[in-house]
């Protein structure tokens, strides 16, 4: 007992030669800071609920979820009408949207101008999202660097004393170590996984919307009341 006690003591030592909290605290706050700056209070925010979607979001089954939905709405469309888009049952938020804006739209360009703005919109908030984690990347082995000056600094300034040598050399290695980590293995992973999620996403949205779109340009004209008709809203 006494050997593996004593070689799990050295086992966390060896690992608490890794952490510094002020070289922590420089690294991750000062990038954290350049993040923020570089965008809006809602990206920000949008950025850190992002991880749900991160860990949970499936695009192929989405998309297949999504033909089999726009199939479902083109059959009771094709045996009733297109202002029955909306009974049709789907599990997806968007897809919601798009039936009943597809049934209450006053024509087949009213539609396409819903379905252009609704898309811009995503990819604008996509993107702030994408670029919250993107500058996040970026900002980190400049912090590392700045981190490592400033413990270069230190450690020059200290040349008398060796032991003051030591702590601001840790200081100088560990926020490169800290900016390449967060850098490399975190933020910019998380933005790239989002990059590809947001264009598979936004590519069945997409196709979704432009086989809506051709079935209201397949109706006939539509009935006046439609035009004056209120929108109703999907929660």
């Amino acid at each position: 007992m006494g050997v593996k006690r004593g070689r799990l003591m050295d086992s966390v030592n060896a690992f608490a030669r890794f952490f510094d909290p002020v070289a922590l605290l420089l690294v991750l706050g000062g990038a954290l800071l350049v993040a923020v700056l570089r965008s809006s209070r809602e990206d920000v925010v949008a950025a850190f609920r992002a991880f749900g979607p991160l860990c949970r979001e499936r695009p192929d089954a989405d998309a297949r979820a999504a033909m089999a939905a726009v199939n479902a709405i083109e059959a009771i469309a094709e045996a009733k009408s297109i202002a029955c888009a909306d009974r049709v049952a789907t599990a997806g938020l968007f897809l919601r949207r798009a039936a009943f804006r597809l049934s209450d739209a006053a024509n087949a360009a009213a539609f396409a101008r819903w379905a252009d703005d609704e898309l811009a919109g995503r990819r604008r908030r996509h993107a702030g999202v994408i670029g919250f984690w993107a500058a996040l990347a970026d900002a980190a082995p400049a912090m590392g660097m700045i981190g490592t000056i400033i413990g270069l600094v230190g450690m020059f300034a200290t040349m008398d004393d060796a032991a003051r040598i030591g702590p601001a050399m840790a200081l100088a290695m560990l926020t490169t170590l800290y900016g390449v980590v967060l850098s490399g293995a975190i933020a910019g992973p998380i933005a790239a996984r989002l990059q590809r999620l947001s264009e598979a996403e936004l590519a069945w949205q997409a196709w979704a919307l432009a086989r809506l779109q051709l079935l209201i340009e397949a109706e006939p004209d539509v009935l006046p009341f439609r035009a004056r008709a209120p929108l109703r809203t999907v929660s």
